[in-house]
């Protein structure tokens, strides 16, 4: 299927590793130029480079910038005043009992996983909507259906990312820009594979049995009994993205799985 992505700019933010790398490789393979961003000058050379041995003729740019600041934001919007896709996948997360997550700690998830998103879509929105054609996606979790009670701020800033994708896409009626959400479940990136090695190894136990014992007692609810892989994820995403997905608009669409016990 030709995503039709060849003539499109898309911005990936926090692009240098897991799903955020996977959805720039795709949105690379299907002919858009991506901006790929991190934090650091070395994080971004190093995925332009996996990027290129992945896709030789990928139209590629990077953009070092913490987009958790309103610094980070004003530097990239300088360098990219434009985009016509933008994935807000910026985002940190980490377990820890509710009575130890200081204010600082809250503020700093809701600046990174939430601000970010707003900022960027702040700047780039009305331009999108100045030349009718735009596509914006949220990517969330289905930690924002189901909280996790191991770390309930995560789960909070993984809400307010749905409430304010369908909020802007209440903005967008009666144009071709689109803003959605996108939720992932359990997923084989950088830092899950690092934690299943971590717990084989801590366990003297195979990987494959933590994986299995994770969906065993931890999220029992999976239909797919398995973590998925970044690049599944990062299809659903470049599809949205499209000008095929045309008629998806304020929508939470779900890729975790079946874990989320509900239909719809």
């Amino acid at each position: 299927m030709d995503l039709q992505l060849s003539d499109r700019i898309a911005l990936v933010s926090g692009s240098t590793a897991g799903i955020g790398l996977a959805i720039a490789t795709t949105l690379a393979q299907e002919g858009a130029t991506v901006i790929v961003n991190g934090r650091t000058e070395e994080r971004v050379n190093h995925a332009l480079k996996s990027i290129q041995q992945s896709v030789p003729k990928a139209k590629l740019q990077g953009i070092a910038a913490d987009l958790g600041t309103t610094a980070g934001s004003e530097l990239l919007f300088q360098q990219v005043p434009e985009v016509n896709i933008l994935v807000n996948n910026l985002g940190i997360y980490g377990a820890k009992a509710f009575e130890d997550i200081s204010d600082e700690e809250w503020m700093n998830f809701i600046e990174v996983n939430v601000m970010s998103g707003v900022r960027l879509s702040r700047h780039y929105l009305p331009l999108m909507l100045k030349k009718d054609w735009g596509r914006i996606i949220f990517i969330s979790s289905e930690s924002g259906l189901n909280i996790p009670v191991e770390m309930i701020h995560y789960g909070v800033t993984k809400t307010a990312q749905i409430a304010v994708s369908r909020g802007l896409a209440e903005t967008t009626a009666g144009s071709q820009v689109t803003v959605n959400t996108v939720l992932p479940g359990p997923t084989r990136s950088e830092g899950v594979e690092t934690f299943i090695e971590g717990l084989a190894k801590e366990q003297n136990i195979s990987a494959e049995q933590v994986e299995k014992e994770f969906f065993t007692k931890t999220r029992p609810s999976s239909l797919i009994q398995r973590f998925a892989s970044t690049s599944e994820v990062a299809a659903l995403v470049a599809f949205v993205a499209s000008p095929l997905a045309s008629a998806i608009n304020g929508a939470a669409l779900r890729v975790e799985g079946g874990l989320v016990r509900s239909i719809v």
